[in-house]
Formats: structure tokens, sequence, C-alpha cells
């Protein structure tokens, strides 16, 4: 996917923009991969690949298959899949992830293409907490980090580890969460990189250097060498970061953040997003620039712009790797290939309240958008939803000729709209923009609007309604707006389904 543009044809943060935090990077000659974490969505664990740093696509995701990632329906969001490391190793990749599912724990799964098939997991229950990484030192020995900070050795292969964990650093004084931990050898010294403060307004990214994986490390200075904290940039939440080497040796950081809108406090609905940031040395410590918008000019030439599938007619047998279901997506509930060019939902619960509600969608990547999706529910009834969790979602739905839209919000669920529509498929459209600047303290961050398109192309708006409710400030939790397609009764079936960036 292409990175934001400005006006005079520069590229803009963030590189990766939506819901993708968490991101872990490598290197294998001239190509880039990134992982994310992908908590109670499947699949999981979202791939990307780039020449450059700046253009990304998705290439697949590492955790697609239900004998890889099982997530119980019951599942709170924001549970399951967190933070992964990937890595590339004698050939091949690796990568470690936490689930924290019940029944789940720490897994690693491998392929020699990052594209995929990746293996079944192995899984590894001596190693604990979350935010796994794994390095290997210079005779081949595998250290496993973790959120702590403490380290024990690893056969990655099995998943045996070999001794106590024990701890390696707890980063500065008084800071809170020290996690994400992830570990290099970099010319004379290891260097352990980790974020602190919490993933919150707090959230900064500190290292330190030892002679051996297992230190003992001491910090930089300067640390925390990252954070937006008490700023009023325009990225937030700036932590969670992985390092990575260009081929013509220059240092580059990726990290989260987040971009906060409206007036006091500032809500972010898109969820914690994947930013790139240069990086020099000095003194044998990193000094990472500005996390910008504008990306700074970057050291060789820029791929070209891979082409955005923002439509989807559902005409191939599997689904794009960017559609994401709730918790799991059986054959039977979900399938393109029951009416061919359609997708088609069965229910299997009720509502968007419910965790086991059957429904697809997409990441929300921009902060105006417009979404719409041909529906045909004379058999039983859905439509088309923004989602942060069950307890906060805004749809517009159809059964029969009713349509009427739906908000939850805490534990208030309200009808707020309900219109007569002729027999047959209909089309349904959400639109979502940004109030006009400048903002007032008690501005939301974004306006939300449903609505039915007729046939000659004109839309009429049942509702328009504030999007704070549908942020993290007020959700809680560790994603962002998705926006998809569901089932609440019977069969529904869905033509196509577009996407339309709207940022410009």
């Amino acid at each position: 996917m292409p990175p934001l543009h400005q006006p005079d044809g520069r590229f803009a943060n963030p590189v990766i923009p939506g819901f993708h935090p968490d991101p872990s990077v490598c290197r294998v000659g001239d190509d880039y991969y990134l992982a994310c974490s992908s908590f109670e969505y499947f699949p999981g664990v979202p791939l990307f690949h780039s020449r450059d740093l700046v253009h990304w696509t998705q290439i697949g995701n590492a955790l697609d298959r239900p004998e890889q990632l099982r997530l119980p329906t019951d599942m709170p969001s924001s549970g399951g899949i967190y933070a992964p490391t990937l890595r590339h190793h004698d050939g091949r990749f690796w990568l470690i992830v936490t689930n924290c599912s019940e029944g789940g724990g720490n897994l690693i799964v491998t392929a020699t293409d990052p594209a995929g098939p990746w293996s079944d997991p192995i899984w590894a229950p001596g190693v604990p907490g979350i935010d796994p990484d794994l390095v290997w030192d210079e005779d081949g020995t595998c250290w496993c980090t973790v959120a702590g900070v403490s380290q024990v050795r690893l056969d990655p292969s099995t998943g045996q580890t070999y001794g106590t964990p024990h701890r390696l650093w707890s980063g500065g004084p008084g800071a809170k969460a020290p996690e994400a931990p992830h570990l290099y050898r970099i010319g004379d010294y290891w260097y352990l990189l980790i974020a602190e403060g919490g993933t919150e307004r707090g959230h900064g990214v500190s290292i330190a250097r030892g002679r051996t994986p297992a230190g003992p490390f001491e910090p930089c200075p300067a640390n925390p060498i990252l954070t937006h904290r008490g700023t009023d940039h325009p990225v937030q939440n700036t932590g969670h970061a992985d390092l990575v080497q260009g081929p013509d040796g220059s240092w580059w950081m990726v990290l989260l953040g987040v971009r906060p809108g409206g007036g006091t406090p500032g809500w972010h609905v898109l969820g914690r997003e994947t930013f790139l940031a240069p990086v020099t040395w000095v003194d044998d410590w990193p000094v990472v620039g500005e996390v910008a918008l504008d990306l700074p000019e970057l050291p060789w030439p820029l791929s070209p712009s891979p082409v955005e599938e923002h439509r989807d007619d559902f005409e191939l047998a599997e689904l794009r790797p960017s559609w994401i279901s709730l918790r799991d997506r059986p054959a039977e509930h979900c399938t393109t290939k029951e009416r061919p060019g359609w997708l088609t939902l069965h229910t299997r619960g009720g509502s968007l309240d419910e965790p086991d509600v059957v429904f697809t969608g997409r990441r929300q990547q921009h902060l105006s958008c417009r979404a719409r999706t041909l529906v045909d529910a004379t058999e039983g009834g859905g439509g088309l939803a923004v989602r942060l969790d069950e307890r906060h979602h805004y749809e517009i739905e159809v059964s029969g000729t009713r349509v009427r839209v739906v908000t939850r919000v805490g534990s208030l669920r309200t009808v707020v709209a309900a219109q007569s529509v002729p027999a047959g498929p209909v089309v349904l459209a959400v639109t979502i923009t940004q109030p006009p600047s400048p903002h007032g303290p008690c501005t939301g961050p974004d306006v939300v609007s449903l609505g039915v398109e007729q046939p000659d192309g004109t839309l009429t708006e049942l509702a328009t309604l504030d999007g704070r409710y549908l942020s993290t400030e007020v959700a809680g939790g560790f994603t962002g707006r998705v926006i998809g397609m569901y089932a609440a009764a019977g069969t529904v079936h869905f033509d196509w389904f577009d996407y339309e960036p709207l940022d410009g």
C-alpha cells in the first residue's frame, strides 16, 4: 500500500496507515519485510514487503489457518495476537508472537518465503510474558527476550528453553511497562531497545548496551531516545520500535504512533499505525530523527507506488489478505463460492454486540473515507458497520424492505433512524469526514454519516454521528476502526465492497 501523499509529491508518515501496531522489520538483501499485531482478528499477523521502507504491500498473513490460530469466540476484544518479532536467520524467516487468548502462549512459525506458507506453530511454554524477541549470537545460540525485561535461552526449532529466565533491564527509573524488547549486535556492542511508559501518551523508546546479549547493560544517557509525551506533535504515543539497516549502511526505525484529532483531550480512531524515522549514530548511541508527517528525502530511489485495490467484486475463490474477520473465518459462515461473484455470510450468533457475530472487514486507513457495498438481505438481515469492539460500533442494517441505523456506545444500544426501501439489493454507504478547522475544545475527531445510495447515485443520509465514541480514548483497547460487512440474521449476500479515500 502506498503511504500518504503530500500535494508536492513527497511521501508522508504513516508508511502503513490504519490499525497496524507493534511493527517488527527485517531486511534480506534489498527487500524489507514487516509484521504487525492483529489481536482478535483472523487471519493473524499481517505481513508486508517493501523495497524502499516507504511503499509497503501486504503479501499475506503469518497465521492464516485454523490449526495455526485458535481464538475462542468468547475471547474479549483486544485479546488474541500481541506483538510479533520477525527475523531472518540461516536462510529462513522466523516469527515469534504471543497468543493472549485462553490456551495460548508464545509460539514460533517459520517460512522460507515470507508470503507463505508458514509452518504450524511451535509452542514455547518456557518463555514467560509478552512481546517476545529472537536473536542469535556468534556461536548460533538463540536468545528470547520478553517484556519486563527478562531473557531465556531458546531452541526455536523445538520451543525448548534452557535455564531460568533472568532479568536484563527495567528501563528508566520509575517508568512503567518496560516492554517490546529487541536485541541487536551492532559494532562492538549488543543493544537492547525497549518501549516504556505504556502505549498511551506517555509512550517512549529507550536503549541500553552491553558486551554480551545477556548483559550487563548500561542505559543510554539520552534516554528516552524517542518520545512525544507532553508535546503538541501531531503524532503521539510513539514507541514499540524496531531498527533496520539499509543496504547503503543507513539506519532506520519503524515504530507505532497515533494521530489524535478533535479538541481536548484528542481522540485517535484509526488505531496505532506504523511510522518511519531516520537514525544516526553518535558515540555508539542511536539518535532518532523526527517522526515527521513529511518523510525526509531517502538515500535511495523510491519504488513505484503499488496499485491499491479499493474495490473488491469477490470474484476470487479466496479473500484478499487485507480482509479480516472476528476470531475465526469458517467456510460455512463466510464464503465467495456459494454465489459466484458475491461474498455470502451466514449468521451463527446475533448482532455486533456479540463476540461470535459473522463480520468481515478492512481497516480504516484514512482520516476521511467512504465505504459502500451492495447488499442482498432477502434471506436475512445484515449490513455495513464501523467497528471498534462489541461495545462501540455504528452500523446501517437492512432486512427485507427496512433499513435502520444502530449505534452501540458502552451499555447503550440505540436505533437512531429507520427507513423503508424497495425490495431487492440495496447500496449501503458510510462516509467519514473530519470537522472543519480550527477545532473547538469539545470538537470530536470526525463525523460518521450512514445512508442509502439511490439508483441514480445520490445518497440519502439517515444519520450523522460523532466519531469520538468509536475512538480508543473512549473505548479503550489496542485496536482501531474496522469497516466491514456482517450478518445478524439468516443469510446475507454482498455483491461488491468499495473503499474510497477522501483525504485528498
